[in-house]
């Protein structure tokens, strides 16, 4: 089947999420970004699952990371704060992974595209605007305004209806395995795993779908 519309992540995906991160924390140390990493991951999952506010999923980050530092418990008052500060630094250090522009040029000559994403409309809108990706800003469907957020597939839906487009001749690529490529395999397009990290020794990539492990490799792979 042609694929005549390619869709993204984006936090991961289209910008390096973990790099603006890095500039976010005032904690450098990989073990502190280890555990920074699994807090948001579990409270941004469970924001999404309407276990809990946006507000309150920055609180249990925030205070989850000064518990594991030794810093004591912290009140809400304190957590807000300090979460403020760590946005506003986050913000800095938004960007484009490397090869984005050149692929986003080189598909976008051909195929439409656009973006998936489990977050605020409004905040993923800006992200793309600042990396230098506008174009797209108008083609993101964002769980906070959808109703639904990935891995269910209406979201997946939800975009392709936008863009006018059928899920069999849609890809979508996005960094987590189970919450990207293969909940996009499930809702009937084709799901690719972006997996940046370096390959462990002895391990196979997954049978059931397809794996880059950069972004440059998508034009050769949807031809």
């Amino acid at each position: 089947m042609v694929i005549e519309t390619v869709l993204f992540d984006l936090d991961g995906t289209l910008m390096d999420h973990d790099a603006a991160e890095s500039d976010g924390r005032e904690y450098d140390r990989a073990e502190v970004l280890e555990v920074w990493h699994r807090l948001e991951r579990r409270e941004y999952d469970r924001y999404q699952a309407g276990e809990s506010t946006l507000q309150e999923q920055r609180r249990l980050r925030a205070a989850g990371l000064a518990a594991h530092l030794g810093l004591g418990p912290w009140p809400d008052g304190r957590a807000d704060a300090w979460f403020e500060g760590y946005l506003w630094r986050y913000r800095n250090g938004w960007r484009a992974y490397p090869e984005v522009p050149q692929v986003v040029r080189e598909l976008g000559a051909t195929r439409r595209l656009g973006v998936i994403t489990n977050g605020e409309g409004g905040i993923q809108r800006a992200k793309l605007h600042a990396i230098g990706l506008a174009a797209l800003a108008p083609h993101t469907t964002a769980s906070g305004e959808a109703g639904c957020a990935k891995p269910a597939p209406e979201i997946f839906h939800l975009a392709c209806r936008a863009l006018g487009t059928a899920p069999e001749r849609t890809a979508y690529v996005g960094d987590r395995l189970d919450l990207d490529a293969r909940a996009a395999t499930a809702a009937g397009l084709l799901g690719i795993w972006l997996d940046r990290t370096p390959p462990a020794p002895g391990t196979s990539p997954p049978a059931d779908v397809p794996r880059v492990r950069s972004l440059a490799e998508l034009p050769a792979l949807l031809g």
